[in-house]
């Protein structure tokens, strides 16, 4: 299995392109279901979830052709086509293995009148849940079967009637499900309490690419029109705002001066606002972002929220940030139960950080040590990643496809801005 070796201390300064965001591109993809027509996506990134993503639109009958990328994207060019759905079920042994595979329930549901799809990991509805998918569904006139880990879902007379749904809590799956499944109902669907994330925008800008009428777009009131059929469009996925925030931590940690370059501020405000917190400058370029650090990162008190909040996908990374900084802070995770797992490894190289339920306090260290570590998820693994390029020493960071799940060749870029970086594969 691969690994990444740092070997710390090196000064991040230049430029780094941001790709394609990850959490657009596994929302975006889906849409292809919904017409019979092509959908290409510009900008996609490489990543093994995308891929994952496209062996199941395969299965279901849609054909994906992948072009090189344009001048002024970094990935590929991806075009799906589902001319003619062949299959309506996504099987466990491909939705276990990536959990965004639930957002192809709403599209098959529209296109097809009728979905199976496994419940996500295997897991049951009470575990990282996915009931309010379902009850959104089911407000606009969904009929729902849980059988044999499975969700059945079928819509009477091949069509959803639509209806109106106001969500308790907000959620970014279950709005993106719910926007898919209601741009083909027979009637109007109305979302209260939507997710305006802005992937969310991302996706219901293309949808109305494609033909679809959505209103509200940006707020957390949705009122889709459903029309009877969408057509083709070509669309450019949008920045990820997680990996150019994952870039400003190691540019801050190592007291770097780096060009985010394709990153957009207004879709990243909390992650801009938090790093000024830290003592870092921060300002728009012609061409992104540029985050600078001199000295030490301040403390900073941050709790995870919804957009337009401080997204919890950036939670590990700041805490990473804040092992050297120059006093206590407190961080709060509200949206997940269990998303301290990095800590025991940062303790590994030397951190300081108390977890007491939801709450970690980082009391900042003088230096850390490079270690062993073991990546344990996705943001986990990019947490290690900023905490080795300033450790003194050699980190070794083991577990790496997930970081391969959401960071398009990340060594490559490190490396163009002077971290010392490689991946070592096995064997």
């Amino acid at each position: 299995m691969d690994q990444i070796v740092i070997r710390g201390g090196q000064r991040l300064k230049g430029r780094i392109p941001i790709s394609g965001a990850k959490n657009a591109a596994l929302t975006l993809l889906p849409c292809a279901l919904l017409t019979d027509e092509p959908l290409t996506l510009r900008n996609l990134p490489r990543l093994a979830d995308v891929d994952g993503f496209g062996h199941l639109l395969n299965q279901l009958g849609c054909s994906t052709t992948i072009e090189g990328s344009r001048p002024e994207d970094f990935g590929r060019v991806m075009t799906a086509r589902a001319t003619t759905l062949t299959s309506t079920v996504a099987p466990y042994d491909i939705v276990r293995k990536m959990r965004a595979s639930i957002l192809v329930l709403g599209p098959l549901l529209a296109r097809a009148g009728e979905a199976t799809v496994s419940l996500p990991g295997g897991c049951a509805i009470g575990n990282r849940p996915i009931d309010l998918h379902l009850k959104a569904l089911e407000a606009f006139g969904a009929e729902i079967e849980l059988a044999s880990g499975y969700v059945k879902a079928s819509a009477p007379g091949g069509r959803l009637a639509g209806g109106k749904f106001t969500f308790p809590v907000v959620s970014v799956g279950a709005t993106e499900n719910a926007v898919m499944a209601a741009v083909l109902a027979k009637g109007t669907c109305i979302l209260e309490n939507a997710a305006r994330e802005p992937e969310i925008v991302d996706l219901c800008n293309c949808l109305v690419a494609m033909g679809a009428e959505i209103d509200g777009i940006g707020t957390e009131t949705l009122t889709i029109e459903g029309v009877d059929r969408l057509h083709g469009a070509t669309y450019r996925v949008m920045a990820d705002r997680i990996e150019a925030g994952s870039y400003a931590c190691a540019a801050v940690i190592t007291e770097g001066d780096v060009e985010l370059v394709g990153a957009k501020a207004d879709e990243m405000e909390a992650t801009l606002a938090a790093l000024r917190e830290a003592g870092a400058t921060v300002e728009e370029t012609k061409a992104g972002i540029r985050v600078a650090m001199s000295g030490r990162a301040q403390p900073v008190t941050l709790s995870t929220a919804p957009y337009p909040g401080f997204a919890t996908d950036m939670q590990a990374q700041f805490m990473a940030m804040a092992t050297l900084g120059t006093g206590a802070s407190l961080f709060t995770e509200t949206i997940f139960e269990n998303r301290y797992m990095h800590v025991p490894e940062l303790a590994r190289m030397g951190c300081d950080i108390d977890v007491r339920g939801r709450s970690a306090v980082v009391r900042g260290v003088e230096k850390l040590i490079g270690a062993p570590v073991m990546a344990t998820d996705l943001r986990a693994s990019m947490s290690l990643i900023i905490a080795g390029l300033a450790a003194e020493g050699q980190t070794e960071v083991n577990r790496v496809y997930h970081l391969d799940r959401g960071y398009e060749r990340l060594e490559e870029k490190l490396q163009a801005v002077g971290a010392d970086i490689e991946r070592i594969s096995a064997g």
